[in-house]
């Protein structure tokens, strides 16, 4: 049964950073690339991060680039998202998701071929 657990969320001024995590379970991490979208009320899903299953190619979306970063950790089956300079339009329920790679430097933006995802966790950037 696969498992996909973020956390990390909370309320946070403007310029503040958070990190999440995603702990996976149920499927063998070194395998799939992860990435990170987020959903604002009343708005689609947007890709914000990808991060390829070697760990060694990461993509942003721009409205992100240059203030967020994502990382993983074989050893704990964890990818993370360390976010900074938050702004108030970053406020969204971010999640994480999995797909299987067999590029082991494969990034991936379309929501579309992500294989699991986390429940989501809420991120709220306001003064």
């Amino acid at each position: 049964q696969v498992q996909m657990v973020e956390s990390g969320g909370g309320l946070v001024q403007p310029g503040d950073s958070l990190r999440l995590s995603c702990r996976v379970s149920g499927i063998t991490f070194s395998n799939f690339a992860m990435g990170w979208f987020r959903q604002a009320p009343g708005k689609e899903r947007e890709f914000v991060a990808s991060i390829s299953r070697n760990g060694d190619n990461t993509i942003y979306s721009e409205s992100v680039k240059g203030r967020f970063a994502s990382s993983r950790d074989g050893a704990k089956n964890t990818v993370y998202l360390q976010m900074n300079s938050l702004k108030p339009e970053d406020t969204a329920t971010y999640y994480c998701a999995a797909k299987l790679s067999t590029y082991g430097s494969g990034i991936y933006s379309e929501a579309i071929g992500y294989n699991y995802w986390g429940q989501g966790t809420q991120v709220t950037v306001s003064s």
